[in-house]
This record gives C-alpha cells, structure tokens and sequence, in this order.
C-alpha cells in the first residue's frame, strides 16, 4: 500500500485566532468515526506527516480537520496557509480505537472535549450508530473565550435532529457567556455542576465518558472519574473510560 495519497484542498475554513478548519478531497479507505489519519507536505525535502482527527462522518465529503497553529509548527504553520486546489498528502487509511465499536453498552453517552479534541466527537455525533445505542448523549467543548466554540452551526442541527437524545455543554474559561459553564470541566463533575446541567449523573452503571483534548484534562477528568468508582475501559478489562492519546 502507498504511505501517501494526493488530496485537493476544498477550503481553509479561519474560525478564531489560529483555529483552522481543513477541508480535503481525497479518496481514502472506509473508517469508523472517531478516528484519526495523517496529513503530510514535503517541507525542505521532507515529507513531514502528523494526525488529525477526521471531524466529518464517514458517509459524508469533504475531509475535514480542525486544528490549531502551533507557534513554530513546522507543518502547521503551512497547513494555515493552504488554499483552495492546493495539494496535500494524505495517508490512505485512518487509524485509532477512539470508536463507538470500542466502547461498552451503555444508557448515556459522555463526549468530553477540550479545543479541537472535539473533532472525532463531531464525527461521532454526525453518524448513526450513537444514536441507536445510547439514549442520553452528552457533548461537553471547553475552551478559554467563546469565539472558540466552533462548528456550532453543525451542533445545533445535532441538537434539532436528536432533541429527546443529546446535550451540548460549552465551558469558557477565560471570559463570561450566558450559555456555557465557567471553570474547568473536572471541577465541575466534583461539585455536580455538569450533571446538573445535563440532567443526568454519570455512573459506572449508566454511563460511558469518552475524553479527547489537552492531556491535562483528560487527566483530571480521569482522576476524578477514578474516586467514584469508574475505570478505563480496555478490551481485557472493561471499563467506562476511553481515551485516544496521540499527542
């Protein structure tokens, strides 16, 4: 198999600050939402390749990534500044176990996130299988301002489309806005602030949390769920935790 295929960039979406939105035209092999696939460009004669999550579902096109510029990223820095047509290589097949087929039977579902950890979760919700498994899917975005809380127009059809089945829980942190929670998300399951908001608690017998987002969330998101009786799911062991690390 070729490590690379040759995509088109459809659109560079600039959402806020150095939030991007890719949008690529490139055949790939069938994946599961949820997961992640390389995007490479050749840079001083070197391919250089990172993940992405892919933001789309997988009966729907274009590709999308969301990613953030990373001050002195060498490939990032250059994906900002890619433009409609452009060429962008793309490994041909996704990767990861951040997917529905991974995680328990469950009542509710709980989609953790922070900044563009929220990508596989777009995916996730935008497909079928959540919303024929669980009956409670809870999508939590935390970021530092409200202009950061993005694809809110493709959240809103979620929220019109599934009204009985899903909530949408947005944090800022760094400024007030009406809607969303303030503070941190691990705080707010200690002191039941996100369950209240959501109507329904989060159990080790109802419910299933996947995380995705800053490393220190995910980890005290974790230790948090630890106390009250939760564990990380694995296929050995099974668990009420998933987690995708590939920072």
């Amino acid at each position: 198999m070729a490590l690379w295929v040759t995509g088109k960039v459809v659109e560079n979406k600039h959402w806020s600050g150095a939030l991007h939105s890719l949008r690529v035209d490139a055949v790939i092999e069938p994946y599961e939402a949820g997961q992640f696939i390389k995007l490479g460009l050749e840079i001083d004669g070197e391919i250089i390749g990172r993940p992405y999550s892919i933001v789309n579902p997988p009966h729907q096109r274009p590709l999308d990534f969301y990613f953030i510029t990373v001050p002195q990223g060498l490939l990032t820095q250059r994906l900002q500044k890619l433009q409609p047509g452009d060429d962008i290589m793309i490994a041909p097949r996704a990767a990861g176990f951040l997917v529905l087929s991974e995680v328990p039977k469950a009542r509710h579902l709980w989609l953790i996130s922070t900044g563009t950890g929220i990508g596989p979760f777009l995916s996730i919700l935008r497909s079928y299988n959540a919303w024929q498994r669980f009956e409670r899917v809870t999508l939590v975005h935390a970021v530092r301002t409200a202009a950061e809380l993005t694809y809110l127009e493709e959240i809103n059809l979620v929220a019109a489309q599934h009204a009985q089945q899903f909530n949408y829980i947005p944090f800022v942190s760094r400024e007030q806005y009406e809607f969303a929670l303030s503070g941190r998300v691990p705080q707010a399951i200690a002191d039941g602030r996100l369950e209240q908001r959501a109507g329904i608690a989060i159990n080790a017998a109802d419910s299933q949390i996947m995380l995705c987002g800053n490393p220190q969330m995910v980890e005290d998101v974790m230790k948090v769920l630890v106390e009250r009786g939760l564990k990380k799911h694995k296929r050995r062991d099974p668990g009420q935790i998933s987690v995708e690390n590939y920072w």
